[in-house]
């Protein structure tokens, strides 16, 4: 896959943008990632197959997004490690499972899966602030073994096979089932990503080859991404501790609906290949 200089700073900008919001909302950075790299970089063929190499790039990315936010949450004491160890096992495995689903589907469908999940997940968030859904009250007692192991499942499968971390799903579950306070939440979130996002990347690296995908691809998106997003996950970590959530979820979702809008419709018109690929090359 060749990038020019231009997309070259344009997929970083992505990686800054993705990363800043991914640590301050408590998600791996992937729904900026997926979209972004989608409207920059295109497919070459009807399936939209490369759309798996941008998966396993965004998936390594997200585990840098995460490491120097769950640190940061860390240091914050905003990581809930009793909930973590319950959750983190369980979604491991699921996530793998995720993966392997994610490689029966052809790129278009799973770009649309994406932008029906962003979208659900604005609209979420859109309409808790509407009620002024107050914060939860602690409670340790309400994250018993089998509420956990849901949400790790249900997180689990759906981060493998859409190609995210899983924190989107993940932070308000936690507030539902767990009883979490959103920061604490945010936190607990990233430090499971940073585990489970590793295992997920080296499953969908792993099985690249079987969509005619060189992973060499896929490692130079991570090369572009990684370290903006890196240093935007720091960044983003910081801002949770000092900025109104509430208000920041819902610009982010304002902008995700936006970015959901174009991807879908980009999954459904005819694809406008690359200028350095040749047509109907999935292996580019």
């Amino acid at each position: 896959m060749h990038i020019d200089l231009l997309e070259l700073l344009e997929v970083a900008a992505i990686g800054l943008a993705a990363g800043t919001m991914g640590g301050l909302a408590g998600f791996g950075g992937s729904l900026v990632m997926l979209p972004g790299l989608a409207l920059i970089l295109g497919y070459t063929d009807d399936a939209q197959t490369r759309q798996h190499v941008y998966m396993a790039a965004a998936m390594v990315v997200n585990v840098l997004v995460s490491l120097p936010a769950a640190r940061r949450h860390h240091i914050a004491k905003s990581v809930r490690f009793d909930v973590a160890r319950v959750v983190l096992p369980v979604m491991v495995v699921t996530i793998i499972l995720g993966v392997a689903l994610s490689n029966m589907f052809e790129g278009r469908r799973l770009n649309l899966l994406l932008a029906a999940f962003i979208a659900g997940y604005c609209v979420y968030n859109l309409h808790r602030f509407a009620r002024k859904a107050p914060e939860p009250v602690p409670d340790p007692d309400r994250s018993p073994l089998l509420r956990s192991a849901f949400v790790g499942a249900v997180t689990g499968i759906v981060a493998g096979l859409l190609g995210i971390g899983g924190g989107v799903l993940m932070v308000p579950m936690f507030q539902l089932f767990a009883r979490l306070p959103l920061r604490q939440a945010i936190g607990t979130s990233s430090a499971i990503m940073v585990v489970t996002a590793t295992f997920g990347a080296t499953a969908k690296f792993a099985t690249l080859h079987s969509h005619g995908l060189h992973p060499g691809d896929a490692a130079i998106l991570v090369l572009a991404l990684g370290p903006t997003a890196f240093v935007g996950g720091r960044f983003g970590a910081m801002l949770t501790h000092r900025l109104p959530l509430q208000t920041v979820r819902v610009a982010i979702s304002l902008l995700l609906l936006i970015a959901a809008a174009r991807l879908a419709f980009r999954a459904l018109e005819s694809p406008k290949p690359h200028p350095d690929a040749p047509a109907q090359t999935p292996a580019d």
